[in-house]
């Protein structure tokens, strides 16, 4: 078994073990945007949005209890202050303003969750954060600061290799890796920008080759061609991405094709 298996394998047996997440609560008021009701019948962890790039207090309160509903795993998806760019507009915060703003998002969402007789199980970034935190070490130290002085066993939930990941491991808080069904990847290892050409895939057989290959095989094709290396305990499905219900749908059904289980990691 290659040490890529080992990481998403269950320690009670052989078979591989990964969970598939998405991002869910990112409706706003009469602005509606995904299905949370059908994801959350396909995917093993959510994503939920806490307001500060998506997600009404309704909206977001109806997604954690859809979620404690289906047994699935609640997380805090903590972005910059930017609704009106979908959290995916670059910004520079100092380092004390992000971490109080990511302690005050997990809170927030914690709250919720546990009213509707759940809890926040991790942390993940969104857009223009997650991307920035991959390379960023001040701010990538801001936000595992924030989650370990709110509860320092939330894992954060990160690209393989990126700074958040390096920030969360010197505070002793749990990583877990994540690689992109429905994104394109560079040499590099990081996400292409989404303002490039072919940034988002959207052909549902490329996404599920995408997803088999990166949890069966540990591999990732980037847009160079070359076979990236990866090792993933969680595959993402965006829940804004064209067909992201039927997508999702479809790479849950290769991967238990594929003798993959699905499992949250939280």
């Amino acid at each position: 078994m290659t040490e890529r298996q080992q990481a998403v394998r269950q320690t009670a047996g052989p078979q591989l073990v990964v969970d598939l997440n998405a991002d869910l609560g990112e409706s706003f008021g009469a602005w509606r945007l995904g299905d949370d009701k059908a994801l959350l019948g396909i995917v093993t962890s959510a994503n939920i949005a806490c307001g500060f790039h998506a997600g009404d207090p309704l909206t977001i309160r109806r997604a954690c209890a859809g979620a404690v509903a289906r047994g699935v795993a609640i997380g805090a998806q903590v972005s910059y202050r930017d609704l009106a760019g979908f959290g995916r507009r670059p910004m520079r915060l100092p380092a004390d303003e992000l971490a109080a703003e990511v302690l005050y998002q997990i809170a927030a969402l914690d709250g919720v969750a546990r009213a509707e007789g759940g809890r926040v199980r991790y942390v993940k970034p969104h857009g223009a954060l997650y991307n920035q935190v991959v390379t960023d070490p001040e701010q990538a130290a801001a936000i595992a600061s924030a989650t370990v002085s709110y509860d320092p066993t939330l894992p954060l939930l990160t690209l393989p290799g990126s700074a958040l990941a390096v920030a969360a491991a010197d505070l002793r808080l749990p990583v877990i890796t994540e690689a992109f069904a429905d994104r394109a990847y560079r040499d590099d290892g990081s996400l292409v920008p989404r303002g490039n050409p072919g940034a988002v895939l959207t052909d549902p057989a490329a996404v599920i080759a995408r997803a088999v290959s990166v949890v069966v095989h540990g591999t990732v094709e980037t847009v160079s061609g070359a076979a990236l290396e990866v090792s993933a305990r969680s595959v993402c499905v965006h829940g804004d991405t064209p067909g992201a219900v039927q997508l999702a749908a479809a790479v849950r059904t290769a991967l238990d094709k594929a003798g993959v289980a699905l499992a949250p990691f939280a």
